[in-house]
């Protein structure tokens, strides 16, 4: 088969499997992300966030990542929902987590494609699938892939649908047919910049990672700065201001991921029900959930935090 032949097949389970948009580009060397990123760390802007410090070189060249590895696939799943608490003044949860957590949820579609692949290509494929769980650049590839551009709030932005995504990656030893990036779109605007309450967003497209509210409430391990007082407007679990702002989030419309559906009783929760949250209830409640990442106790600073009593 041709490699438009094996291109098309990729492109064909994307759209089956539910993935709202897929992108492919050559494996090689991230050229132009290395000097930012050695900056970004030079800048200590990973915060607590030490992970990001090592493997260097394989975030920037996905060929150390996987052995062969010939062609990255970028794959953009919407997790965007108009759901929304129905307490106005309960702790915010961001909408990624309002379901069952991505990870699980994506990684299950990547290895049935995996997999698909292997019998209608007719060999077996080296390759990988990742989703947050390895040092890939994910943003940078899904925009090299030509699936929108990167913010100045430094996230991926499709013209068509916005930003509500989540970014997932199929490296292959399979030679494809590559697409090509899109322009910038942000243009002047820079309402993002404006609306951060940390001023996490230091210059256009720079994020101070040790800045951002969704650091402080899910990576950040010991205690929230005293300095941060206020500043949350009441986000316990991430942040979507950035994203709320954004023009380009007009497009965004409801997914249909039955798996990221809201749990109601998350929603319906009260301000006083988070106050009072027991350890039994953080965990029936998140079995399943990304929000397990911040733990039951780190939850509970988070809240104590935005009601002011830490």
């Amino acid at each position: 088969m041709s490699k438009a032949a094996h291109t098309a097949i990729v492109k064909s389970e994307a759209k089956r499997l539910g993935f709202d948009y897929c992108g492919i580009s050559a494996a090689g060397f991230l050229e132009e992300e290395a000097p930012r990123l050695e900056q970004w760390l030079k800048n200590n802007m990973q915060g607590e966030m030490h992970y990001m410090n090592n493997h260097f070189d394989m975030r920037l060249d996905p060929r150390k990542l996987v052995p062969g590895a010939k062609s990255v696939i970028s794959l953009l799943l919407n997790y965007y929902t108009d759901s929304a608490q129905h307490d106005s003044r309960a702790p915010k949860i961001s909408k990624y987590a309002y379901g069952e957590d991505y990870h699980f949820v994506i990684k299950d579609k990547l290895h049935e494609m995996l997999n698909t692949l292997e019998e209608k290509i007719g060999r077996s494929i080296g390759g990988r699938a990742f989703v947050d769980s390895a040092p890939v650049m994910d943003k940078a590839w899904a925009k090299k892939s030509g699936l929108g551009w990167i913010g100045k709030n430094a996230n991926l932005i499709n013209k068509n649908s916005g930003s509500f995504f989540f970014i997932a990656e199929l490296i292959l030893d399979v030679e494809l047919e590559y697409d090509q990036p899109v322009g910038d779109f942000c243009g002047t605007c820079t309402r993002c910049i404006d609306a951060c309450p940390t001023d996490a967003i230091v210059n256009p497209h720079v994020v101070d990672g040790s800045k951002c509210i969704s650091y402080f409430t899910i990576e950040l391990k010991s205690a929230i700065p005293e300095s941060e007082k206020g500043k949350f407007q009441n986000n316990m679990f991430g942040c979507d201001i950035c994203q709320d702002v954004c023009p380009w989030n007009r497009f965004s419309v409801p997914h249909a991921e039955s798996r990221f559906n809201a749990n109601e009783k998350l929603l319906s929760m009260t301000r006083e029900e988070w106050t009072e949250i027991t350890e039994d209830v953080f965990r029936e409640l998140f079995r399943k959930s990304a929000v397990k990442r911040t733990k039951f106790e780190g939850l509970k600073r988070n809240i104590r935090f935005i009601e002011g009593s830490e």
